[in-house]
């Protein structure tokens, strides 16, 4: 190999080095811009508040196997506490759960857009016919019919992306329990629990925790 060869061989590869070198600079520029918008802005976690939750049905079968029936309408409440961030919400499904073990069908909730320092409010109806329940579960459900209440909890899953200006970030998991403490009536005499016909949520208005 000559030596004007050789010189041409390193020029190129000085030359893509200086590309190389172009495109790192830039990319962490645009990282640095993005995480600097980020700490300024410092996106806030919404609140969410369980406003009402009425329960319509709440019927439990104790012959074997053990199953739940469970009718409600709840009415969920999100504020975004943000001046600067717009959130949207994606793919949100809420459903009621027992002692962690799911009572009720996911319902989907729309998809919604909150502006600045915005309250969105749902009011979904939450379905549960003759949802099998785990043998362990038993035992409490009777302990609480004793006491004359129920523990339920209110879950919301699904996704949010941050809005700053025209820029959308990717999207994030958002999970929320509301928890909601629901009074009930004696045994029913053909066999299991209920309540009714309408039984309301015992708060006025009870916070939930969210991860985001």
């Amino acid at each position: 190999m000559s030596s004007k060869d050789c010189g041409h061989h390193d020029h190129d590869k000085a030359r893509l080095h200086l590309i190389l070198s172009i495109i790192a600079v830039f990319i962490a520029l645009v990282l640095f811009v993005v995480f600097l918008v980020w700490i300024i802005l410092l996106p806030t976690k919404p609140r969410f508040v369980l406003q009402d939750a009425t329960v319509y049905a709440f019927n439990v079968s104790t012959t074997e196997p053990s199953t739940l029936s469970t009718s409600m309408q709840i009415t969920v409440a999100s504020k975004n506490r943000m001046g600067k961030v717009g959130i949207y919400y994606q793919k949100l499904d809420v459903y009621a759960t027992y002692r962690s073990q799911q009572v009720t069908l996911p319902t989907l909730l729309p998809s919604t857009y909150q502006d600045h320092n915005e309250i969105a409010v749902w009011s979904p109806f939450l379905y549960g016919d003759m949802i099998p329940l785990a043998p362990e579960l038993m035992m409490p459900l009777e302990q609480d019919q004793n006491v004359g209440a129920v523990l339920l909890n209110i879950r919301l899953n699904g996704c949010v992306k941050w809005k700053v200006g025209t820029w959308i970030s990717g999207k994030y998991d958002l999970n929320v329990n509301c928890p909601a403490y629901i009074k009930f009536g004696g045994s029913n005499p053909n066999g299991g629990i209920t309540v009714g016909p309408v039984m309301k949520f015992e708060s006025v208005v009870q916070g939930c925790s969210v991860d985001v």
